[in-house]
C-alpha cells in the first residue's frame, strides 16, 4: 500500500463499505469516505468525510479523490446505468492522480454471465484494466446474510435453482478480505475469489435455517416461467425481474459453485459457514 495519501472508500454507508472503513480505522489507516449523506457516514478515527452527489458526478468525484493513493470502489446500487457511474468514477480517479483501484466485483465476471448483474462487474473490470492504474479485483459470491430474507412470509424459498450448488459468503468476510488487500502489498494485477466454505443447494440452505433458527423453512423449486409469475406482483421493471430470477438460474447451472483458498490466504482463517452466521446473528 502506498503511503502517499489516504485510501478513498465509496459506499461507506453500505453493508460492506462501512465494515471495510471500520477495519481500516481499527488498523490506523487514513481514509477518505465518499458519501452522498454525511450524516449517515460512520464516525471513525482517521476518516475524513467528503460528500458527492453520486458516482456519476465526475467532477465532484475527481475533486474528492485528489491526494488519495488508492480508491476502493464499491459498486453502485443496481440500475440500468450503473456502469456509466463506475466509468465516471474511474475517469475521475485517473484525473485525480490516484495510483490504484481496488474494485469489489463478483465471481465469474463475464460478459455473458448467467446472473445478469454480474455482467456489470465484467464491464467495470474492463474499464479498470484499461485505465492504466494498478488494480485488484475482490470477487464475492452471493451474500450468506441475504439467504434468510429470500424466504417469503410463509417460510418458503422459491426459485429456479434446482439441485445446483453455490458457495455463499458473509458480508463481514468480504469486508475482511477487502481490508487485507487494501492494507497489504503484492496484490496488483490480481483477482481474488471470496467465497464461503460450503457448497450448498437451496434445500441445504432451507434445512440449515430451519435447524439453527427453529423456523419452518423449505425450498420450492420453480421453472423460469413460474418464477416470473410468482414475482410479477412486485411490479419490478423487466431488467430487475430478470436479475432476480437469474440469481437462482446461476445456482442451477453451476455458475456460483466455486471453491477458492483466497479468503483463508488473505485473512488467515476459514470463512464463516451459514450455520455459524445464523448462530451469531
Amino acid at each position: 500500500m502506498s503511503a502517499a495519501g489516504p485510501i478513498a472508500v465509496t459506499g461507506a454507508t453500505g453493508y460492506v463499505g462501512s465494515r471495510v472503513a471500520r477495519r481500516l480505522a481499527d488498523a490506523g489507516v487514513p481514509q477518505r469516505l465518499l458519501v452522498r449523506d454525511a450524516a449517515r457516514a460512520p464516525q471513525l478515527d482517521g476518516a475524513e468525510v467528503v460528500t458527492i452527489p453520486d458516482l456519476a458526478a465526475e467532477d465532484a468525484v475527481r475533486d474528492a479523490l485528489r491526494g488519495a493513493s488508492t480508491l476502493f470502489l464499491v459498486p453502485a446500487h443496481e440500475a440500468p446505468d450503473r456502469v456509466d457511474g463506475h466509468a465516471a468514477t474511474i475517469r475521475a480517479a485517473v484525473a485525480a492522480g490516484v495510483g490504484r483501484i481496488v474494485y469489489l466485483s463478483f465471481v465469474g465476471a463475464r460478459e455473458d454471465a448467467t446472473f445478469t448483474l454480474v455482467r456489470d462487474h465484467w464491464a467495470t473490470e474492463e474499464l479498470v484494466r484499461r485505465a492504466g492504474l494498478a488494480w485488484t479485483f475482490v470477487r464475492m459470491n452471493l451474500y450468506t446474510d441475504f439467504l434468510t430474507a429470500m424466504a417469503g412470509q410463509d417460510g418458503v424459498l422459491r426459485g429456479p435453482a434446482g439441485h445446483g450448488r453455490f458457495t455463499p459468503v458473509v458480508r463481514d468476510d468480504v469486508a475482511a478480505a477487502c481490508a487485507a488487500v487494501l492494507t497489504g502489498s503484492g496484490h496488483d494485477g490480481r483477482a481474488y475469489d471470496i467465497v464461503g466454505p460450503e457448497r450448498l443447494t437451496m434445500d441445504d440452505v432451507a434445512a440449515t435455517i430451519a435447524r439453527v433458527t427453529g423456523r419452518s423453512v423449505v425450498f420450492q423449486d420453480e421453472t423460469d416461467e413460474e418464477a416470473r409469475a410468482s414475482r410479477a406482483h412486485y411490479g419490478a421493471p423487466e431488467w430487475e425481474l430478470r436479475a432476480w430470477i437469474s440469481t437462482y438460474v446461476a445456482i442451477r447451472d453451476g455458475s456460483l459453485d466455486l471453491a477458492s483458498p483466497d479468503f483463508a490466504t488473505l485473512v488467515g482463517r476459514p470463512a464463516t459457514s451459514l450455520a455459524e452466521h445464523l448462530a451469531a446473528d
